[in-house]
């Protein structure tokens, strides 16, 4: 049975430095986009279009900026923990579309194809016992 906490702990010991550590680094790709302003917006957003969405690009944009700059803490907090990640994960399908729509091919998609299957995963698993979700 002591094996067993032990185990539960790692892992939510795992989860807590999965989090800060992805969290952090949507952080770092977000908060830029966010301090840009309405110019590196409408740019952003126009990757929509891969997507077939043509209006509203600014607003796209902000949003990229929002899910990977505020939802990153999100992450890294635990809180709100799923919502954030959908977003993020959407984020990172326009940003796989986009690196295919320009010929990038898979070498240029593919940390946006591997960071998503990373939430992907801690959309299943959850947050882990130290979140604020969990308190």
């Amino acid at each position: 049975m002591a094996y067993l906490t032990k185990t539960t702990n790692y892992k939510n010991l795992g989860l807590l430095i999965g989090r800060i550590g992805l969290g952090g680094m949507m952080m770092f790709h977000g908060i830029p986009k966010l301090m840009a302003g309405p110019a590196k917006w409408e740019a952003i957003g126009g990757t929509m279009q891969h997507l077939g969405v043509t209006f509203l690009p600014a607003f796209w944009g902000f949003m990229a900026g929002f899910a990977e700059g505020i939802g990153g803490l999100l992450i890294i907090l635990g809180l709100l923990f799923r919502p954030a990640i959908l977003l993020i994960i959407f984020t990172l399908i326009v940003a796989g579309t986009n690196h295919f729509a320009s010929g990038d091919g898979w070498m240029g998609a593919a940390h946006a194809i591997e960071t998503g299957l990373a939430f992907f995963i801690l959309f299943f698993v959850g947050p882990g016992k130290y979140s604020v979700d969990k308190k």
